[in-house]
């Protein structure tokens, strides 16, 4: 039995205007310089009180928890704006459909959202059931930390050995080795092709049907490498 576990934001969802919007009001409210949407994006994936920390540094430790409540309540408010609603990149409720009819093959999740703001995507694109174990920010210690990985395998009853990581963000691979799993780069994400390379990614797929075609690969033993990934 092998395991994939997914990220969520840059992998299965496009949710990179709706995390900026609500940093961006977050920030304003709060009289603080808004970050450029370039330096969102490079913490999404992280655990929001990590991600802001990085975003400003100087943050005193009495303000964080304001920021951080302060980004969630603009969070569910920018989602309601159809503007900025998240929604699942082109061709992933099939690929998780078919991966999730497979028999040799378990199907997580592990994401730096909260345990409500993964809820809210299951629900809204009917994916009720399809992931065996799921980790977020409310259980586990920030990416890279292994925890996700580690804790979801053990849910499963599948050794990290047997276990691919997905994301698009240099963190996610990071995760990866820490937990002695493998990791996959994609290349519409948060991340370059390059970084996820450099930060220990088998490789990096170029769209969601080479994503398929290089989890097959890999599920079957087969080795990938070569012209089947993004050179770094």
């Amino acid at each position: 039995m092998k395991l994939v576990l997914f990220d969520c934001d840059g992998t299965l969802a496009d949710s990179f205007g709706l995390i900026c919007e609500a940093m961006r009001r977050t920030f304003a409210a709060h009289d603080l310089p808004v970050p450029e949407d370039a330096a969102t994006q490079a913490i999404i994936g992280l655990s929001l009180d990590t991600a802001i920390l990085r975003l400003y540094p100087e943050c005193a430790p009495k303000m964080l928890p304001l920021l951080v409540a302060a980004y969630r309540l603009n969070f569910r408010a920018a989602r309601e704006d159809a503007a900025f609603r998240e929604t699942l990149f082109d061709g992933i409720p099939a690929l998780l459909a078919d991966l999730g009819a497979r028999q040799d093959v378990r199907l997580g999740l592990v994401t730096g959202k909260t345990r409500r703001g993964v809820d809210a995507v299951v629900e809204a694109h009917g994916l009720d059931g399809v992931f065996y174990a799921i980790r977020t920010a409310d259980d586990c210690p920030s990416k890279p930390h292994p925890a996700m990985v580690l804790e979801c395998c053990k849910t499963v009853g599948v050794e990290p050995a047997d276990t691919l990581v997905v994301g698009d963000a240099v963190f996610d691979m990071q995760m990866a080795l820490a937990a002695a799993a493998a990791g996959l780069g994609v290349a519409w994400g948060a991340s370059t092709p390059h970084a996820l390379s450099e930060a220990g990614a088998l490789g990096v797929a170029a769209d969601v049907g080479e994503m398929g075609r290089l989890i097959d690969f890999w599920i079957s033993g087969e080795t990938v490498s070569g012209p089947r990934f993004i050179p770094a």
